[in-house]
């Protein structure tokens, strides 16, 4: 079952959607749910690039989860304007919409994970060093250099317009100078190591956009920590949305999986404690 709802930050509001979980599924403490909130890129939408988060969402429910997927400020059917906000607004979004799950929602509080693509990967990983009910950490396409890899993606031309202009137009959203300082003040691959949950990077050996070097970097400061563990998936000729049926069904899959052995730990720890 799904539903659309609204959740309030501030004086904006979110979009999201919310998966709920198949019955006896997943059996954690007293039957709570373990939840997933799904976290979209630059620009992007809570359904993702050929529908790849409604699809993932719809999975992982089938398998016992509860999803949430929502829209950014400015992106999809959310309030707002995507280019005023900056990183630590983005963070703090995420964080609301943890509250939300988290209160309304009978939900294992050991069992709470991210799913971040692209520059949401990078949300998702700060949200989680600064948020430590978030527990577990799944990276697709993760940005690693933010202001670089955004600029890249938007043309140097774009952004030093944004700053002599204090606005610039980039596929309809306006974007301003304090969301690309607010991405030249963050650098995922030093913070990583702050982050002590476990951790499942994933990227496409095709992908133009953000360089598939990065899950190895990540996978290495993610090793450098004294708890944790980190595992990677890399998809052969994947591109940055795993666009092709089978790179997206490979994605989801092995996302499922690794966050079913997680499940599958958990329940043998806990019948090795009683």
């Amino acid at each position: 079952m799904e539903r659309q709802i609204v959740i309030n930050h501030g004086e904006e509001q979110l979009a999201a959607s919310i998966h709920y979980p198949a019955e006896n599924k997943q059996g954690g403490r007293c039957n709570r749910a373990p939840l997933v909130v799904i976290c979209h890129g630059f620009v992007g939408s809570r359904i993702g690039v050929d529908r790849l988060f409604v699809k993932t969402a719809r999975e992982l429910a089938a398998d016992g989860f509860l999803v949430l997927r929502f829209d950014y400020l400015g992106c999809g059917e959310s309030s707002g304007s995507y280019g005023e906000h900056g990183v630590e607004s983005m963070i703090a979004q995420t964080r609301a919409v943890l509250d939300y799950g988290l209160g309304a929602f009978d939900i294992d509080p050991t069992r709470v994970s991210l799913i971040g693509h692209s520059l949401g990967g990078m949300i998702a990983l700060l949200t989680a060093i600064r948020d430590r009910r978030v527990k577990n950490l799944v990276l697709w396409s993760a940005v690693g250099y933010p202001f670089n890899d955004i600029v890249k993606i938007t043309g140097r031309e774009l952004y030093d317009r944004a700053v002599k202009q204090g606005n610039a137009d980039y596929l309809g959203y306006g974007l301003t100078p304090k969301f690309f300082d607010s991405l030249g003040e963050f650098q995922p691959f030093q913070e990583a190591i702050k982050f002590t949950g476990d951790v499942f990077v994933v990227h496409g050996t095709s992908d133009d956009t953000i360089p598939a070097d990065y899950a190895f970097l990540y996978q290495k400061v993610f090793w450098m920590r004294p708890e944790g563990r980190c595992d990677k998936e890399i998809i052969f000729q994947g591109n940055h949305t795993f666009s092709s049926g089978e790179h997206q069904h490979q994605v989801i899959r092995k996302t499922k999986e690794w966050l079913g052995g997680l499940e599958a730990k958990q329940t043998e720890w806990q019948h090795w404690m009683i």
